[in-house]
């Protein structure tokens, strides 16, 4: 075993598919609240990636989804790929790119 390489972590849906998604085919979600300060400084980053990379972005505001507030109200803002959790509290514009496959 030494030696060997682990492999990146691929979502469930891209293990499911066999392979790796392009960007485009890709969706990140923002998960945030008006007036965050930390939520305006991701959805600039957000933008910014997914505008380069071609991904699609959809923003979601945890004061409109009981179920999101519950889930997401002390980590915000939170970004899914593909529905996982990539990150959250502040965005890492390369480590997003990376995870888009960009």
């Amino acid at each position: 075993m030494g030696g060997m390489t682990p492999l990146p972590r691929m979502s469930r849906k891209a293990q499911a598919s066999g392979r790796r998604r392009p960007p485009e085919e890709r969706l990140v979600t923002l998960i945030g609240k008006p007036g965050c300060h930390l939520c305006d400084d991701a959805r600039r980053i957000v933008a910014e990636v997914c505008g380069r990379t071609g991904a699609a972005w959809e923003e979601k505001d945890i004061t409109r989804d009981a179920e999101l507030h519950r889930r997401y109200w002390e980590q915000i803002p939170v970004v899914l790929v593909d529905g996982e959790q990539h990150d959250f509290w502040r965005v890492d514009a390369e480590r997003l790119r990376r995870a888009l496959g960009a």
